[in-house]
């Protein structure tokens, strides 16, 4: 037996030794790093272990029975209420599959969830509670069944205390939705999650990561910030994330940065012009009742004021019936010509004034009688000889021409 223990006690020192040389060779190699020369190797975590992966719960696992029961209510709209009596069986069958228990009171308009001896899973009853939360907020019993699934949340979004204005309310909740619902299409795709916009609410259903990016669209959205940039970012991301290369890389150089442009110009503060100060203060102004008694109007009796308030109302009454009559009477006042002209003007100059004043008729008998023995004149082929060569006489009168032989 001694000969068996002296063999491997050499064995050890041998051993002992290699490893002792072995070691002092790595720590030459690599420098020692002060802030992790406690850390240790773990020869069991591997790159392919997915450290985010939720393992179902069993009923196996569980230690036993709850101490305690656990419950949660809700109440739901009036409108609801047809809607979740034709649903209730199935989600009553949902629940029990997973030992909870659910009630609906029509008379409070309300939903409860609570444990039972059968159930197994602590957490299950926070997600009935989200379930019965989702119902209530018009999300589809299909829908809202998701959320008892493993790595599927339910995040429920107030937007209603974010704008005091029920206008931009009401247009930026539209602007979420988009044309034809387009825009929430968009973000439940690239999400992975289901989104319903609805009263002060919006209900997002999905795993916890498209979770926080839907809630950064929607309050992003409410606070004036377009949807549309959100969802470029975010096609952005899907793509670089097929890219092996650029995985586990920083992407801010490939990500938009919009810049927010207030184009409301800040108006300036107008500048008020620098009163005249002086060394003395103003003078006090007077007050009514030193007014009154300036007038006499205080020592009256209060019949004698009624009566001059009454006489100054007339008065103001009958001013204003007087200009009233001068409005209706200056409809039928007839407008002044101003198209006569007062000069005669030829080539630029004037000649002289024509007279405004209306003639008498025989004024205009002369006047058209005289055009008359121009025009005759000028048909003639001008002139006194040509009315002796044809034989008129210019008298008023058409007589024969004198034959000469």
């Amino acid at each position: 037996m001694s000969n068996t223990n002296e063999e491997i006690e050499d064995a050890r020192e041998d051993n002992g030794g290699d490893d002792a040389e072995e070691t002092a060779a790595v720590q030459e190699e690599a420098p020692k790093n002060k802030n992790k020369r406690y850390r240790k190797d773990k020869p069991w975590d591997t790159d392919d272990i997915d450290k985010w992966k939720v393992d179902p719960f069993k009923p196996e696992e569980a230690p036993g029975e709850f101490l305690d029961e656990s419950s949660f209510a809700t109440l739901f709209p009036k409108y609801r209420e047809n809607y979740l009596r034709e649903v209730w069986q199935h989600v009553v069958a949902a629940l029990n599959k997973v030992g909870i228990d659910a009630e609906l009171n029509l008379v409070e308009g309300s939903m409860t969830v609570k444990t039972t001896k059968k159930t197994y899973d602590p957490y299950i009853i926070f997600k009935a509670r989200d379930l019965i939360k989702l119902l209530s907020r018009s999300v589809p019993l299909a829908q809202a069944l998701r959320v008892l699934e493993d790595g599927v949340a339910c995040d429920i979004i107030k937007i209603g205390n974010i704008l005091r204005n029920k206008e931009r309310f009401v247009k930026r909740r539209q602007r979420l939705i988009g044309p034809n619902g387009n825009t929430l299409k968009a973000i439940e795709l690239l999400t992975s999650c289901y989104v319903m916009v609805q009263g002060n609410t919006v209900s997002a259903l999905g795993p916890y990561k498209g979770l926080k990016e839907v809630r950064r669209i929607v309050v992003d959205c409410m606070k004036n910030i377009h949807p549309i940039y959100h969802i470029k970012e975010l096609m952005i991301k899907r793509e670089l994330a097929k890219d092996e290369k650029l995985k586990n890389e920083s992407w801010d150089r490939f990500l938009p940065h919009f810049k927010k442009h207030n184009n409301n110009k800040a108006k300036k503060p107008k500048k008020d012009k620098k009163k005249e100060s002086s060394l003395f203060p103003a003078p006090p102004q007077p007050r009514k009742i030193d007014l009154q008694i300036e007038s006499g109007e205080y020592f009256l009796s209060d019949k004698k004021k009624a009566v001059i308030q009454m006489k100054k109302k007339m008065e103001a009454q009958e001013e204003n019936t007087a200009k009233r009559k001068q409005e209706r009477q200056a409809a039928f006042i007839a407008p002044k010509d101003d198209h006569v002209q007062t000069k005669k003007i030829v080539n630029h100059e004037v000649v002289g004034a024509i007279s405004t004043k209306p003639a008498s008729i025989e004024e205009l008998k002369k006047k058209y009688a005289e055009a008359g023995k121009r025009k005759r004149g000028l048909d003639a082929g001008g002139g006194d000889e040509a009315s002796k060569d044809v034989g008129w006489v210019v008298d008023g009168k058409k007589k024969k021409a004198k034959t000469t032989q």
